[in-house]
């Protein structure tokens, strides 16, 4: 199996992607690349099982009818989203109160946030990725999912706090955290890039998010239920590993 993972940014300066091969009890991280365009994340996607994307891949359902409503006048989808939990509603989706609820992280909002932009270009790309690869349900049952490094950091009790703060500098920062990474999996062979990954934590999310695509695609995220199925499949799915680091080898 070949996993991707896409650390995603508005435009293709720091824009990351890792791709990690894995065989019997052992990983190895083969590509590495940093400032990425659309079409090597198309190309890298073709030659891989599963993708993992640091983006939100959807938006908020209740989205569309507030702003068809205000473009066409009509006040009653508008008013029905009047005061601070109605205007939540059309910032967060389904699955960002899941990991919420889940991890006490609070995702940026895909649609009054800095995450706009890139998932304006992650809209894109998936069309691309549709074009030659066939279209890709959004709530990663297919061979794409929307991932969260931070989450899964969590969730793997890898301290991520502040590794994208001030402070210590970011290569001391990042470098403890990947030798906590590899004490964890030590099966994980980063083939010579460590030292690129300890200078950009863009390039680390992207190896997080390949990770947790390899978790995705054994089926050990946390997945919709019911109650979440059907908004997962138009807004999007953040999928939360279910496993230890230690299950995803093998």
């Amino acid at each position: 199996m070949r996993t991707l993972g896409v650390d995603l940014a508005a435009a293709t300066k720091k824009t990351a992607a890792a791709v990690i091969e894995w065989s019997d009890d052992r990983a190895r991280l083969a590509h590495l690349s940093l400032d990425v365009d659309d079409q090597e994340i198309v190309d890298l996607f073709g030659s891989c099982d599963m993708t993992g994307v640091d983006c939100p891949v959807g938006w908020p359902d209740a989205l569309v009818p507030f702003l068809t409503g205000h473009l066409n006048f009509d006040a009653g989808p508008v008013l029905a989203h009047d005061g601070i939990a109605g205007r939540r509603l059309l910032a967060y989706r389904d699955t960002d109160r899941f990991c919420t609820a889940q991890t006490g992280l609070i995702p940026l909002s895909v649609s009054a946030d800095r995450l706009a932009h890139p998932a304006m270009r992650c809209a894109v790309i998936q069309a691309k990725i549709a074009a030659v690869h066939g279209p890709q349900l959004r709530d990663g049952s297919g061979r794409l999912a929307e991932v969260y490094p931070a989450a899964s950091l969590k969730i793997w009790g890898l301290n991520g706090r502040g590794y994208k703060g001030r402070g210590v500098p970011e290569a001391e920062r990042l470098g403890i955290l990947l030798a906590a990474l590899e004490e964890q999996a030590p099966w994980l062979d980063l083939g010579g890039h460590r030292d690129r990954i300890t200078a950009s934590d863009d390039l680390f999310d992207a190896v997080i998010a390949s990770l947790t695509a390899r978790a995705a695609a054994r089926r050990r995220t946390l997945l919709p239920d019911e109650a979440h199925a059907s908004a997962a499949r138009s807004e999007g799915w953040i999928h939360l590993p279910s496993c230890g680091l230690d299950v995803l080898p093998g």
